[in-house]
């Protein structure tokens, strides 16, 4: 469930914090967010797809690690992504 190209680059220019950002916490969280709700229709169809789900959930302790990161370092950015991306905490 790989994100195509187009896609990718569109998260991208929305969540940079400058031109050419491609590593800041928003664009990562931003990323895996939108890979987790592809593996999450995924895992309705193929239930018993073991591998797949083991990834999502390496993928939801990935981005809950940044946000706290985020979190950690300006609370403000952090806000931000989450109302941007419609998580609860």
């Amino acid at each position: 469930m790989p994100l195509n190209g187009k896609t990718k680059q569109q998260i991208i220019e929305e969540f940079a914090t400058k031109k050419g950002d491609t590593g800041s916490p928003e664009v990562q969280i931003a990323l895996i967010t939108e890979q987790i709700k592809n593996l999450t229709l995924h895992l309705k169809e193929h239930t018993h797809d073991v591998h797949s789900r083991r990834g999502l959930l390496s993928m939801v302790n990935k981005r809950r690690r940044l946000l706290q990161y985020l979190l950690k370092k300006e609370e403000d950015r952090y806000k931000t992504i989450i109302d941007k991306l419609g998580l609860s905490k």
